[in-house]
């Protein structure tokens, strides 16, 4: 085989309609954009969002509260799911991305307190409810904040 027997798997590509080229070609005169109106103009049509005047949707709609653009979401793991740790283990957030309890980990972990903990641990995380905090000491391990 050379470079010029080279070709794309029959099918998987496709010729572009020319537009305007004559009746008989199905694509003349008005090129498929209809007898005049706003989007038969060359360079026509709307913004996104607008509704023809009338007042749009996102301005219709009801606004409540704020939200914080520059807020750095810290991923939630359960007491109850460091059970799977050895006894006297340090958890932070690479042992929970390497067991698979956590997929991500873009800002740090907060631990949460359902479920129980029956096991020592040494638990370091960027912060902890505060039933995590008794049920992690309650077990006899330790909660540092990183």
């Amino acid at each position: 085989m050379k470079l010029h027997d080279l070709a794309p798997a029959s099918g998987s590509t496709q010729e572009s309609k020319r537009k305007g080229r004559g009746i008989g070609t199905g694509n003349g005169k008005t090129a498929g954009r209809g007898h005049k109106g706003q989007w038969a103009r060359s360079g026509g049509g709307v913004r996104r969002g607008f509704e023809g005047g009338q007042l749009p949707m996102a301005r219709r709609l009801p606004k409540r509260g704020f939200n914080n653009i520059f807020a750095r979401p810290l991923e939630s793991v359960n007491v109850s799911s460091l059970e799977v740790f050895d006894n006297g283990a340090t958890v932070d957030a690479n042992t929970l991305l390497e067991r698979g309890i956590i997929s991500k980990c873009r800002y740090g972990v907060k631990i949460l307190g359902d479920g129980e903990l029956t096991k020592k641990l040494n638990v370091n995380a960027a912060a902890f409810s505060g039933s995590a905090r008794q049920k992690i000491e309650a077990a006899g391990g330790k909660a540092e904040v990183v």
